[in-house]
Protein backbone atom coordinates (compact mmCIF):
# COMPACT_ATOMS: atom_id res chain seq x y z
CA UNK A 1 0.00 0.00 0.00
CA UNK A 2 1.38 3.35 -1.05
CA UNK A 3 2.02 6.24 1.65
CA UNK A 4 -0.86 8.55 0.15
CA UNK A 5 -3.31 5.70 0.17
CA UNK A 6 -2.56 4.84 3.75
CA UNK A 7 -2.33 7.82 5.60
CA UNK A 8 -5.87 8.37 3.89
CA UNK A 9 -7.19 5.03 5.21
CA UNK A 10 -5.87 6.08 8.75
CA UNK A 11 -7.89 9.18 8.34
CA UNK A 12 -10.51 8.09 7.62
CA UNK A 13 -10.42 5.34 10.32
CA UNK A 14 -9.65 8.15 12.85
CA UNK A 15 -12.95 10.37 11.54
CA UNK A 16 -15.31 7.37 12.25
CA UNK A 17 -13.64 7.10 15.63
CA UNK A 18 -14.69 10.56 16.38
CA UNK A 19 -18.16 9.93 15.01
CA UNK A 20 -18.44 6.25 17.28
CA UNK A 21 -17.17 8.53 20.54
CA UNK A 22 -19.91 11.61 19.30
CA UNK A 23 -16.91 13.94 19.15
CA UNK A 24 -18.48 14.56 15.53
CA UNK A 25 -22.04 14.79 13.95
CA UNK A 26 -23.19 15.17 10.61
CA UNK A 27 -22.75 18.79 10.11
CA UNK A 28 -18.96 17.40 9.79
CA UNK A 29 -20.04 15.18 6.74
CA UNK A 30 -22.15 18.25 5.29
CA UNK A 31 -18.34 20.39 5.84
CA UNK A 32 -16.91 17.75 3.96
CA UNK A 33 -19.41 17.67 0.80
CA UNK A 34 -18.26 21.32 0.57
CA UNK A 35 -14.85 20.36 -0.01
CA UNK A 36 -13.81 19.80 -3.88
CA UNK A 37 -11.05 20.09 -6.54
CA UNK A 38 -11.27 23.75 -6.86
CA UNK A 39 -10.58 24.28 -2.15
CA UNK A 40 -8.87 21.52 -1.42
CA UNK A 41 -8.02 22.64 1.97
CA UNK A 42 -11.67 23.88 2.75
CA UNK A 43 -12.04 21.41 5.65
CA UNK A 44 -8.75 22.02 7.43
CA UNK A 45 -9.02 26.06 6.94
CA UNK A 46 -12.49 26.05 8.74
CA UNK A 47 -11.32 23.38 11.46
CA UNK A 48 -8.39 25.78 11.77
CA UNK A 49 -10.20 28.66 12.08
CA UNK A 50 -12.61 27.10 14.16
CA UNK A 51 -9.71 26.23 16.78
CA UNK A 52 -8.06 30.03 16.31
CA UNK A 53 -11.43 31.61 17.14
CA UNK A 54 -11.90 28.86 20.22
CA UNK A 55 -9.64 29.96 21.86
CA UNK A 56 -9.95 33.17 21.65
CA UNK A 57 -13.46 32.05 23.02
CA UNK A 58 -12.20 29.81 25.76
CA UNK A 59 -9.97 33.27 27.05
CA UNK A 60 -12.72 35.48 27.22
CA UNK A 61 -14.58 33.17 28.85
CA UNK A 62 -12.44 32.23 31.51
CA UNK A 63 -11.56 36.03 31.65
CA UNK A 64 -14.70 36.75 32.65
CA UNK A 65 -15.56 34.02 34.99
CA UNK A 66 -12.49 34.95 36.97
CA UNK A 67 -14.11 38.84 37.79
CA UNK A 68 -15.06 39.53 41.20
CA UNK A 69 -18.51 39.77 40.17
CA UNK A 70 -19.64 37.52 37.42
CA UNK A 71 -21.59 39.07 34.27
CA UNK A 72 -23.44 36.55 33.44
CA UNK A 73 -24.70 38.33 30.34
CA UNK A 74 -20.90 38.22 28.96
CA UNK A 75 -20.26 34.81 29.89
CA UNK A 76 -23.92 33.23 28.14
CA UNK A 77 -22.71 35.92 25.36
CA UNK A 78 -19.05 34.33 25.08
CA UNK A 79 -20.60 30.47 25.39
CA UNK A 80 -23.45 30.88 23.18
CA UNK A 81 -20.69 32.24 20.14
CA UNK A 82 -18.58 28.71 20.91
CA UNK A 83 -21.65 26.83 21.11
CA UNK A 84 -22.67 28.11 17.92
CA UNK A 85 -19.04 27.97 16.11
CA UNK A 86 -19.09 24.18 17.08
CA UNK A 87 -22.21 23.07 15.55
CA UNK A 88 -21.59 24.98 12.57
CA UNK A 89 -18.79 22.15 12.12
CA UNK A 90 -20.01 19.25 13.84
CA UNK A 91 -18.23 19.63 16.60
CA UNK A 92 -20.78 17.53 18.85
CA UNK A 93 -19.35 17.10 21.82
CA UNK A 94 -18.04 20.61 22.41
CA UNK A 95 -21.50 21.49 21.56
CA UNK A 96 -23.09 19.77 23.90
CA UNK A 97 -20.72 20.98 26.30
CA UNK A 98 -21.98 24.24 26.01
CA UNK A 99 -25.72 23.60 26.55
CA UNK A 100 -24.60 22.70 29.66
CA UNK A 101 -22.47 25.37 30.85
CA UNK A 102 -25.55 27.92 29.34
CA UNK A 103 -27.81 25.90 31.77
CA UNK A 104 -25.70 26.55 34.52
CA UNK A 105 -25.52 29.93 33.09
CA UNK A 106 -28.95 31.14 33.05
CA UNK A 107 -29.26 29.54 36.61
CA UNK A 108 -25.98 31.67 37.71
CA UNK A 109 -24.67 28.51 39.79
CA UNK A 110 -21.12 29.25 39.40
CA UNK A 111 -20.62 25.96 41.23
CA UNK A 112 -21.85 23.84 38.09
CA UNK A 113 -19.11 25.27 36.30
CA UNK A 114 -16.42 24.27 38.25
Amino acid sequence: MEIVAKLQKQFMDFISALYREGFLDDQFLQLQKLQDESNPDFVFEVVSLFFEDSEKLINNLAAALQQQVVDFKQVDSHVHQFKGSSSSIGAQRVKNACMAFKTFCEEKNIEGWV
